[in-house]
């Protein structure tokens, strides 16, 4: 049953409403265990994955070869003889995505996809594993199953040796092991045969396996639900929008790695944030601005774990900046040097290059990204809940930090959105610094700490003047994008957010609806009015969107905000995903994905919307 705006009872889009898209769309769904991640096509094909990392070379690269979506080499793939339809969903409350395939016969064979995640040994067990089960549904279905890693983008093939019930795939950065209860010559040759009875793949570290293998198969799958739902019951969900706000909080969830806490923008490079545009990225790496929001929407819903994780990499990067400077991104695993190159040998997503490693924006000056230090770490203060509490230590740190945002406050930088051809003195930056002086006056207040606290106050109100006076531009009735300047930016919409001002202020009011004439295209908002390196921007900035949802929330117009918040919903994958950017007049997602950006807007969405839980128990 489709529901009056193109949406099945549950709020998710139906996959019949999508056919004209591209096989090859944004249309796939996330697994991991925050070691390692895949994204997993409509029809069952492992397009992407890399391993033993977010951020290494992919073992699984379809993505950013196959331009008509239907990948065997650089995919681990299932192909269904007769194939008619598919439908694709996750187990409720889990990372664990299952995909149904049925042929012209009435025929069906069922994946179950999932990375292992559970608690053993008093310890979080997350092998860098990907395991695949596999089981008919009726009949006999004819099948023909294939595992191709690559290696060096593409440009390696492995050395293929056979054990017993195993296979070892030598590649240049890495030695898999697949372990399965499949026919091996049918895996090898490519053949295609009837299927009988279940089958299970894992694949992983060249390591020897314990157990039998669907026994240790299903055994993972078992654990693995249970740890995904126990983790899922403990969120302080609202009552609205539950299913939404889970699969977002499992998804950044599974966009930290866990081994150092980091938490990576998407999952994916080069997935431009329009057709043919240019904009391709690598986002594999941790933004502490995007860190930031993923930790203040999980805190949301009662999820501390995942902070407490981030601050043991926020600190190492706030002691290690050495000089105070800190880049606005670094490595899972602190790497401060991400030399950005291009990867010709990929043709890239949809045949739309260039495929980009690495990130150049490591160079940049970006003065927000104190701020966005600060705000982070700022609940560690106050949380009694943490295993470890914010210490003296800890805020000297951090005022290490504030100074730098009050030295740089009124310098030029890239700006949130990071230009690489123009620097100006960006609202949000300024905005963010003093946020970095404000919340470092509270922290002193609580820690007792008197004088640092008025002295961080009194530098945070010198600060919130210079806003006030030169970002309110009176011609444009708005806060604008720059000091001085006259053009619209969404990013000042941060300002209620972070509390600089009253969301009711007239100004605020104002600069609302400045921006909804200016940018927006329905309920769909792009990032800014004035042109980039690369010309104006095509596409709506989800997290834009959401941002405007938020404030039309917060100065009293929750029809509307629930009306674009509604509309956006209905954008998101058949499995309940968003990436960055969105093409207002198709509804086709484009740019990273999944963005942890447009996830977090989902929870703040709810949370700021939702009716109180009083209003129905």
């Amino acid at each position: 049953m489709i529901a009056a705006n193109g949406s099945t009872p549950t709020g998710l889009p139906d996959r019949a409403a999508n056919a004209t898209r591209s096989p090859a769309a944004l249309d796939l769904a996330l697994t991991g265990n925050c070691t390692i991640s895949a994204l997993v096509n409509p029809t069952g094909a492992v397009v992407w994955c890399c391993m033993p990392r977010f951020d290494s070379t992919p073992v699984f690269d379809a993505l950013l070869h196959s331009a008509d979506g239907l990948p065997i080499e650089g995919a681990m793939s299932v192909e269904l003889e007769g194939l008619t339809r598919t439908d694709q969903s996750y187990d409720p409350g889990t990372a664990i995505v299952r995909t149904r395939l049925w042929d012209d016969r009435g025929q069906g064979v069922e994946l179950v996809d999932f990375a292992p995640r559970f608690i053993t040994r008093d310890r979080v067990f997350r092998p860098a594993q990907l395991v695949r089960r596999i089981r008919p549904l009726s009949g006999h279905p004819r099948v023909r199953i294939t595992v191709r890693p690559h290696g060096d983008w593409g440009a390696a093939l492995p050395t293929v040796t056979r054990g017993s019930h195993h296979l070892r795939y030598e590649l240049p950065e890495l030695t898999l092991r697949l372990n399965t209860s499949v026919p091996l010559t049918y895996l090898i040759d490519g053949t295609w045969f009837s299927m009988h009875g279940p089958m299970s793949l894992l694949l992983g570290p060249d390591e020897t396996l314990d157990g039998g293998i669907d026994d240790t198969a299903r055994e993972f799958e078992e654990m693995t639900a249970l740890y995904w739902r126990h983790w899922t019951r403990r969120l302080a969900v609202p009552l609205e929008w539950q299913e939404a706000v889970i699969r977002a909080a499992i998804t950044l969830k599974l966009c930290q790695y866990e081994e150092t806490g980091a938490i990576v923008a998407a999952m994916t490079t080069s997935i431009p944030e329009a057709p043919h545009s240019g904009r391709n990225w690598d986002y594999r790496y941790c933004w502490l601005r995007d860190a930031f929001f993923v930790v203040r929407a999980l805190n949301s819903l009662s999820e501390v774990g995942t902070m407490e994780g981030y601050l043991n990499w926020l600190y190492n990067v706030v002691r290690g900046a050495g000089s105070g400077h800190v880049q606005p991104l670094y490595g899972i695993g602190l790497e401060r040097d991400l030399p950005e190159s291009i990867i010709t040998r990929a043709s890239g997503y949809r045949g739309m290059g260039p495929v980009r490693v690495g990130n150049q924006a490591q160079e940049h000056f970006q003065h927000d990204v104190y701020g966005n230090i600060v705000l982070g770490a700022a609940q560690a203060f106050l949380d009694h809940r943490l295993f470890r509490r914010g210490d003296m230590a800890d805020f000297s740190a951090l005022e290490v930090m504030g100074e730098q945002a009050w030295r740089l406050h009124d310098q030029p930088d890239a700006g949130i959105w990071e230009l690489r051809t123009r620097a100006r003195v960006h609202t949000s930056s300024t905005l963010m610094c003093w946020a970095a002086c404000d919340r470092l006056g509270r922290i002193a207040q609580v820690m007792g700490a008197a004088d640092r606290a008025t002295l961080w106050k009194g530098r945070a109100e010198v600060i919130r003047k210079l806003i006030l006076e030169q970002a309110w531009n009176d011609k444009r009735q708005a806060f604008v994008e720059s000091l001085g300047g006259k053009d619209l930016d969404a990013s000042v919409l941060l300002m209620a957010e972070v509390g600089f001002v009253s969301p009711k202020d007239p100004r605020f009011v104002s600069t609302v609806q400045a921006l909804e004439a200016s940018l927006c295209d329905g309920p769909f908002m792009r990032r800014y009015e004035a042109e980039d390196d690369f010309g104006r921007p095509e596409t709506a900035f989800n997290v834009c969107s959401f941002w405007r949802v938020d404030a039309l929330a917060r100065i009293g117009r929750t029809d509307d905000a629930r009306v674009a918040f509604e509309a956006l919903l209905a954008r998101r994958n058949a499995v309940g995903l968003l990436s960055e950017d969105l093409a207002p007049a198709t509804g086709e997602l484009w740019g990273n994905f999944p963005q942890t950006y447009s996830m977090v807007g989902i929870i703040n969405g709810a949370v700021r919307l939702s009716a109180p839980w009083e209003s129905a128990v």
